[in-house]
């Protein structure tokens, strides 16, 4: 086996996947793949109107590859985009099996964007997210991004 460039460029069927749900949810978005910045890795997914970065994080992002613990190169990767002004979004790969499990992260990424998530595809929401999304869009952010904050009922 050959010993691995620094940066390699793998687009993963997941990374794809999320890319085109992503972009059919959002078609004006201007997305650009496996995008090296500066002198950083390259990122896989990166929306350069928005300063966003999307991560796919495989197994390989974790040690043990157990999609709970990132690795020091995952963090250092992270804090770098951060320092140079980009918004990180990490998605676990083993999140990305189908579309339903990708809605939350497209979701999420709308509101960031500043897209109301009822947008084209209203037909497909469920029914009472999109009637409560203005009001509980901040609040369903701060869950998503704060883990320690989920719960299931919104008790204060």
């Amino acid at each position: 086996m050959s010993g691995r460039p620094p940066y390699q460029t793998i687009v993963s069927k997941r990374q794809s996947d999320f890319r085109n749900q992503l972009q059919s949810s959002i078609p004006s978005l201007k997305i650009e793949e496996e995008k090296s910045l500066n002198s950083l890795p390259p990122v896989d997914l990166l929306l350069p109107d928005h300063n966003m970065v999307i991560e796919v994080q495989g197994p390989s992002h974790y040690m043990g590859g157990d999609f709970n613990t990132r690795n020091g190169s995952t963090l250092l990767k992270i804090a770098l985009l951060q320092k140079a002004g980009f918004e990180v979004i990490e998605i676990p790969a083993n999140r990305l099996f189908n579309n339903d499990l990708m809605k939350p992260y497209i979701d999420q990424i709308k509101i960031r964007i500043g897209i109301p998530p009822q947008g084209h595809d209203s037909v497909s929401l469920k029914r009472g997210w999109t009637d409560a999304a203005y009001v509980t869009a901040e609040e369903h952010l701060q869950e998503q991004t704060n883990p320690a904050k989920r719960k299931k009922t919104n008790s204060q």
